[in-house]
């Protein structure tokens, strides 16, 4: 999944929809060391979770939260929604066939069923899942949700043309899914999903995906009345099923939730429905921004803003119980096009990077950013830590004179001098704007051309998600998390070949060799899979270097002093949003 962070920290962004565990054998036990974060996630299932969930101690209902936000999501349609902001506040408004529930103590994250009654049956030969749905479930029209609309949705993201940044696991582990173009191009004949009943979804695969139910907790499994859908537009009046609605939805700018009244809190064992609506307000200045929530007056102490307090602004926190802390799934990278960066030229780029000012300018706290070494972040099941001369998350780069001669040095014995360099950035954030001059001033002392190109803060995300997009730096995803903990849910749909299509590419590799290493270990089994993924981990950044990891993510957002129950949701990096109340509606 990409991650929420874009401006703040990179003229990239990052992708992904963070889940966790796996089943196997080793349900509840710890999956992996804690690394530098702390809080490795937990391989948890719990097939006969029901609802309601547990009301939480001192709850209140009421008043209307106001989530200021300097970041901005680019869709809320869910078979597009795959960075981890859009995932959080979709679970708000959409339920899909599971979900995580966090333990109140630990906050560790178990697989419960949502709108499934379990988490689905696999065939004897591993190729067929059925998942029996939960009866009685409504829209928030008062109508009813039956297994048709679960398997119009699957049909529908496989129409990547129209959703090109949702999940694409489907196209690989699916049945026909690599054939399928979804309802609009091949029609409604589709051999992956089959509904024997209006209480029965069955999805047939193509090869085992033993995590399906895993993957069955995105959004891109919340059903969808193909009565309904409205393509491009059905984010503007989505069908909701979670216990808000939208109200409306100004794309860049603002979206209003209001109370869904046909949710049911007897049949959901995540979700809670204490306040009377959201006010998400987007494309907030992030100093301003978090200086309202910690300040809280009037209404600001119904506030909160979810991105990482920037560190300027710590002096300024009276109370740490503001400030919502924990582990994320993450690793932020700046992405290199190996299309059209040369191997050579990518290694003088990741000398020059300045590494520790671009932490300063981009306001990183070194404990909730430490430096990354590697692709994979700690909290993934078999994370192996290792350092590879000049890639440790830290250094002065070019800013040293010396290694900005030898980089230029370096560059004219390539016949490279004057290498252009070209990426992104956000002319209305400020943060963005001080990161892109300071790599800009370096990279040029360094022998290269800089050619930054400038767009709004709303339309960040569509210019970057571009695979095809005109620069060779910061492409999206220039930074992921763990769809679930696993390497199956890093490399193959980053590192292969097909992910340029697919529009998950992380440098915009295409090599065969990779590829067929990638596919021997993702046949393995889970427990050789964790020995394995390391060793590709070092062998990418050794061999192609398509990225240079920065450092791997925590929470450590900014609440309102009005805000109940602000807690860290491990499987986003976020604040969790289902549970939160207003201690004073």
């Amino acid at each position: 999944m990409q991650w929420k962070r874009i401006t703040a920290v990179s003229a990239g962004v990052m992708l992904a929809v963070a889940a966790c565990g796996s089943p196997s054998s080793n349900s509840g036990n710890e999956a992996g060391g804690s690394g530098d974060l702390g809080g490795a996630q937990v391989k948890a299932i719990d097939a006969t979770a029901k609802g309601p969930a547990k009301e939480i101690d001192g709850a209140k209902k009421g008043g209307t939260v106001t989530v200021l936000s300097d970041v901005t999501p680019d869709t809320f349609d869910p078979t597009n929604i795959y960075y981890t902001d859009g995932n959080q506040i979709g679970k708000l408004i959409y339920r899909a066939l599971t979900q995580y529930r966090l333990d109140p103590a630990t906050g560790k994250p178990t697989l419960v069923p949502d709108l499934a009654e379990d988490l689905g049956t696999k065939s004897a030969d591993g190729l067929s899942w059925t998942f029996k749905l939960k009866k009685g479930i409504k829209y928030q029209d008062g109508s009813p949700v039956t297994a048709a609309d679960f398997a119009y949705a699957i049909k529908r993201s496989f129409a990547h043309d129209l959703y090109d940044a949702g999940p694409t696991y489907q196209i690989q582990f699916f049945k026909d899914g690599d054939k399928y173009k979804g309802p609009y191009a091949s029609g409604d004949n589709y051999a992956g999903v089959e509904t024997p009943d209006d209480s029965t979804l069955v999805i047939h695969l193509a090869k085992k995906f033993d995590d399906l139910p895993f993957y069955a907790a995105f959004p891109m499994f919340t059903p969808i009345p193909k009565a309904k859908d409205t393509k491009k537009n059905y984010e503007q009046h989505p069908m909701t099923t979670g216990p808000y609605q939208v109200t409306s939805y100004t794309p860049g700018t603002e979206l209003k939730l209001a109370k869904n009244p046909n949710w049911d809190p007897n049949t959901d064992p995540v979700r809670y429905q204490y306040p009377d609506g959201w006010d998400f307000k987007f494309a907030q200045d992030t100093i301003k921004a978090q200086r309202q929530v910690l300040a809280s007056s009037g209404p600001d102490a119904n506030a909160l803003n979810y991105s990482n307090l920037d560190v300027s602004l710590l002096p300024e926190v009276k109370d740490q119980s503001q400030l919502v802390k924990g582990p994320g799934p993450c690793t932020q990278m700046y992405t290199m096009d190996a299309r059209k960066i040369p191997l050579e030229v990518r290694k003088l780029i990741a000398k020059a990077h300045p590494t520790d000012s671009w932490r300063k300018v981009a306001g990183l706290n070194p404990s909730d950013s430490p430096p990354a070494s590697t692709i994979l972040p700690p909290a993934v099941p078999g994370f192996e830590k290792y350092e590879l001369p000049g890639l440790n998350g830290t250094g002065k780069g070019a800013e040293d004179d010396a290694v900005a001669a030898e980089v230029k040095s370096e560059l004219a014995k390539l016949g490279k001098s004057n290498f252009e360099l070209s990426w992104y950035y956000s002319i209305d954030d400020k943060i963005s704007t001080q990161v892109t001059q300071l790599r800009k001033q370096v990279y040029e002392k360094a022998g290269f051309k800089v050619r930054a190109i400038g767009v709004p803060k709303a339309k960040l995300r569509t210019f970057v998600g571009d695979q095809n997009a005109p620069v060779n730096i910061g492409k999206t995803p220039a930074g992921w998390c763990s769809d679930w903990p696993s390497g199956t849910s890093w490399f193959p749909v980053l590192f292969k070949s097909d992910a340029i299509e697919l529009g998950n590419s992380v440098g915009q590799l295409q090599d065969k060799a990779l590829d067929a290493e990638i596919d021997r270990v993702a046949a393995l089994s889970p427990d050789e899979q964790l020995k394995e993924w390391s060793k590709v981990d070092k062998m990418i950044l050794e061999k192609y270097l398509p990225v240079i990891p920065l450092y791997y993510t925590g929470t450590n957002s900014p609440v309102g002093k009005n805000i109940g129950h602000a807690v860290n949701d491990m499987t986003q990096g976020l604040p969790e949003f289902t549970s939160i109340y207003l201690k004073q509606p």
